[in-house]
């Protein structure tokens, strides 16, 4: 089906307004009577040199994953290379040293978490491995298997369950770790 030149600029506009295809294809019907299938809108769109503009996605409070990294450590941008910043911690602890944080209330430290990343995985059946510091101290192995489920191996205090705030944080510094 054939547009007139006014009837093109009207769907420039639409698109132009950030109307979706549906929308487009709805608004045809309505105000200019000229029926068109999806498909037909789409090429119409392209034939157009048009380019659709993607709607802001929603926050969803409930997926840690979609949430802003948290900002970069003060020693790690100190360091310049900030792409090592999960091993830096990790070595940092790793003489047995306490941290700074570990001192404050439980409270104050919650979602200080330290995540490195193992350079290579030996275990069977795991994509990606490393291990985790908790702001309390409670360190761990943690893995990611071949369907993309994090799960913990080892844990140096038996039956331990991170606080709310240090899962999210974990989740949060393991996604932007494996970046």
């Amino acid at each position: 089906m054939s547009l007139s030149p006014e009837q093109k600029q009207t769907v420039a506009s639409w698109v132009a307004a950030g109307d979706s295809l549906s929308v487009v294809q709805k608004k045809l019907q309505d105000e200019l009577q000229v029926s068109m299938t999806y498909m037909d809108v789409r090429f119409l769109v392209d034939d157009l040199d048009l380019t659709l503009k993607d709607p802001e996605p929603q926050a969803d409070a409930s997926d840690v994953s979609k949430t802003p990294p948290p900002p970069t450590p003060p020693h790690a941008a100190a360091d310049g290379s900030g792409a090592d910043s999960g091993t830096a911690a990790a070595d940092e602890f790793a003489d047995g040293e306490i941290a700074e944080d570990d001192a404050a209330p439980p409270d104050a430290a919650a979602g200080n978490v330290s995540v490195s990343v193992d350079s290579v995985t030996l275990l069977p059946g795991a994509v990606a491995s490393g291990t985790v510091r908790f702001s309390d101290g409670v360190t761990g192995k943690w893995v990611i298997d071949n369907y993309g489920r994090p799960g913990f191996t080892e844990i140096s205090q038996p039956g331990y369950q991170p606080s709310p705030a240090d899962a999210q944080a974990f989740m949060q510094e393991l996604s932007r770790s494996l970046q």
